[in-house]
């Protein structure tokens, strides 16, 4: 006898084949608690690489919702008055069908996972393991904006246009909501879809004026239709978000072994206005290997917010600084300054990726990936003014983001380092106020005034904080490290009595849900105390300058 998840995809995958979806060489099963489905090779290996194709007008996307019989005219409407963007309105279609009876969708969204490993889903105590991240409070924020919205906006819109299905008995809550929210960011992908797909509107007129030149070019203001602008011309590409039942079934991996392409005019998969899977590797798949593509370059951070896992030491992992802006109010001249900070354009907060550790003072040599080194020059070029100031040798080393530092610098300005800084300008500005300075002046009179040492020292200040903050309740990175070594992750109560009193023992059982918490939060930790170090050297080596 089926089980439910060999029922459930014995109809998926009849439904995809009559929707014109081929396997060419891969098939859909279902891999465990924690995958759920996921995508596999096939006995059969096709030469041209080519292993699933899907025809577009299975990809669920702005466009379709626009289009749709049902709730089209409805949200065509709001989209031309501007109450819902691209994304709501495929969210909004989601929820839609997720509660009407008769769905044409229905055997898909059956297949689609009700549990989550995002922080939306997490209790009040698994969402604790979070605390002192950035996380923990964006989860919080993105869960009250979401709840507001459902109660502004969605649970009202649902109604009337399930009235409009003729149903006008189903309520949906706030849950119907969160799941379709997690189904769309979890799996929705960027499709490079051809210009005529997305905007056939001006395909139709370029084909009724056919006499006009095919190479020439239209000049004006930018084409907005079905939910998505763009200033391409015909036969260029146009990314658009969606989902594409089928495809989206591929888990993540950093070393991909598939990726996905649109083909257009059916060169390459016989079937026009199609998107396909095609292998990533030089050779054959071996048989039952999980086919998997990239979700692109993510940290830990961004993996467990979308997608609900983290991956254990990622290349990619980064942290994120930032000076509160409510601090603001309490610094001295915080008018003055926060015009300096605008007319700068300085950043409150930056991303700071691992690898740019790699050109740093204590070099990780954990990344694969060059660190950037293109603002350099910029940097060495605003440094100078009267020359008093030299350019500081670590220069060259300083990992640290120059608009944050620019940010910083300014929020440190002692007094009479203010009173400096307004004396240059004046210079620049005359007594007739002729000419506003630049930002790129103003941030070399602010150098000129106060240097580097009182932003490093801010800097200091922010990481030492954001590790109490980090080891707060939760212990050291070191800590974490015991706790992810003895740790034997579990996802349901039958696994629990399956194992042996030696083996409960020895490990401690611990949730997916917890282990990617701890995972992400001694990630945070790591890259707090290296990005720390390099402050603290660089802030010595600042004052040892007179900087």
């Amino acid at each position: 006898m089926a089980t439910p998840q060999e029922a459930k995809l014995e109809v998926f995958l009849q439904w995809l084949q009559v929707n014109g979806a081929q396997f060419r060489g891969c098939k859909i099963k279902y891999c465990d608690s924690n995958k759920g489905f996921g995508v596999y090779s096939s006995n059969d290996s096709p030469k041209d690489g080519v292993l699933l194709v899907v025809p577009l007008n299975l990809a669920i996307t702005p466009m379709r919702v626009l289009q749709d019989p049902l709730i089209g005219a409805e949200c065509r409407a709001m989209f031309e008055e501007g109450e819902v963007d691209d994304r709501f309105l495929m969210i909004l279609f989601l929820t839609v069908e997720r509660l009407r009876k008769n769905s044409s969708w229905k055997p898909y969204l059956d297949m689609l996972p009700t549990t989550f490993g995002n922080p939306l889903w997490f209790t009040d105590d698994e969402l604790l393991e979070l605390r002192g991240t950035t996380l923990y409070r964006a989860t919080k924020l993105r869960k009250k904006d979401l709840l507001s919205v459902y109660e502004d906006k969605v649970k009202d819109l649902v109604k009337k246009l399930l009235v409009l299905d003729g149903d006008s008995e189903r309520e949906v809550c706030f849950e119907d909501f969160l799941w379709v929210n997690s189904i769309f960011w979890s799996r929705a992908l960027n499709l490079p879809l051809p210009h005529s797909y997305v905007f056939p509107q001006i395909q139709e007129y370029q084909d009724i004026t056919c006499s006009v030149d095919k190479n020439s070019e239209v000049h004006g203001n930018d084409n907005e239709v079905n939910g998505v602008a763009s200033t391409s011309r015909q036969g260029e590409t146009v990314w658009v978000e969606g989902l594409l039942p089928g495809i989206d079934f591929c888990n993540h991996d950093l070393k991909a072994v598939a990726t996905w392409e649109v083909d257009g005019t059916g060169s390459i998969t016989e079937v026009p206005l199609s998107m396909y899977l095609i292998s990533a590797l030089q050779t054959p798949l071996p048989v039952e290997k999980e086919i998997s593509i990239s979700y692109g370059n993510k940290g830990n951070e961004e993996l467990l917010y979308l997608y609900g896992f983290v991956v254990d030491n990622n290349p990619d992992d980064y942290l994120m600084i930032h000076y509160p802006g409510e601090a603001m109010q309490n610094i001295s001249f915080s008018d003055f300054k926060g015009q300096l900070l605008v007319a700068q354009k300085a950043a409150m907060r930056c991303l700071l990726p691992k690898n740019l550790l790699d050109r740093g003072f204590f070099p990780t040599g954990s990344s694969n990936n060059k660190a950037d080194n293109t603002c350099e020059a910029d940097r060495i070029c605003n440094f100078s003014w009267s020359g008093h100031r030299r350019t500081p040798p670590y220069l060259n080393k300083l990992v640290f983001p120059e608009d944050f530092m620019t940010a910083l610098r300014t929020i440190a300005m002692q007094e009479d380092e203010v009173s400096k800084v307004s004396s240059l300008l004046e210079e620049l500005v005359g007594s007739e106020g002729e000419r506003q300075p630049s930002d790129t002046e103003i941030r070399t009179a602010v150098w000129e005034a106060c240097g580097d040492s009182g932003a490093l020292q801010l800097l200091v200040d922010l990481l030492q904080k954001k590790m109490m903050d980090l080891e707060e309740g939760s212990g050291t990175e070191d800590c974490n490290a015991e706790l992810l070594e003895n740790a034997r992750i579990t996802g349901n109560p039958e696994q629990h009595a399956s194992m042996e009193a030696n083996d409960i023992a020895q490990h401690k059982l611990m949730s997916r849900k917890r282990w990617s918490s701890i995972v992400y939060r001694r990630g945070q930790k790591k890259l707090t105390r290296l990005f720390l170090k390099e402050a603290e050297h660089a802030l010595q080596l600042s004052l040892s300058e007179g900087n």
